[in-house]
């Protein structure tokens, strides 16, 4: 399965590896790691995260307090938000 991202979403992951490597070097990268490993548990078991809307899921990262929003068209992953959990949350909404 191919995946993309919204361009605020790929913005949103890019803002945050930031954020984290001025937090603590290798950190931004850590981040990644765990984006991409939750991508291809998405893959894996598209239907197994929370629904947010009739088109969207919601998985959440183990370790950082994000969340990927996501839906699957045929045989394609996009990526709608890399969801800071403590704004607000139905911000996204508008890029469905």
């Amino acid at each position: 399965m191919i995946y993309s991202f919204h361009p605020e979403a790929e913005k949103e992951l890019n803002e945050a590896i930031e954020y984290y490597n001025k937090c603590k070097n290798g950190l931004g990268f850590e981040f990644t790691e765990e984006v991409y490993l939750a991508i291809q548990e998405i893959i894996s078991f598209p239907k197994a995260w929370t629904n947010m809307s009739a088109n969207t899921r919601r998985c959440l990262l183990k370790r950082f307090p994000y969340g990927i929003i996501y839906n699957i068209d045929k045989a394609q992953l996009f990526i709608i938000a890399v969801m800071q959990l403590n704004k607000k949350p139905d911000y996204w909404t508008k890029r469905t």
